[in-house]
């Protein structure tokens, strides 16, 4: 049994990788406006201003670890996502620009 559980673990890991690596991939390729309405459209403006002055707090606070602090915040976005999905995937609001 335990065997069973450790291997679902790893190929969920596995298989948690490679959507992340798709959706990397998808949105490197994207146009600005088209990155700008997919963020508007799943997060929403009052989310990613949240996410802009911590990141931007973060940074100041400790610039010499910027790589570390970048990947944290992808991290706790993918957290973040997955405790939506947890409590039923609220949906958000597309608000006014804040790209520009």
């Amino acid at each position: 049994m335990a065997e069973e559980a450790e291997q679902e673990r790893r190929e969920s890991a596995r298989r948690k990788r490679e959507v992340a690596v798709d959706f990397i991939r998808r949105i490197r390729g994207m146009g600005r406006e088209e990155l700008h309405d997919l963020i508007l459209r799943e997060a929403g403006e009052e989310l990613a201003q949240f996410f802009l002055a911590y990141a931007s707090d973060l940074m100041e606070r400790e610039p010499g670890r910027s790589v570390e602090n970048a990947s944290s915040l992808l991290l706790i976005g993918y957290l973040i996502r997955g405790h939506e999905l947890a409590l039923g995937d609220p949906t958000f609001e597309a608000a006014s620009s804040w790209l520009h």
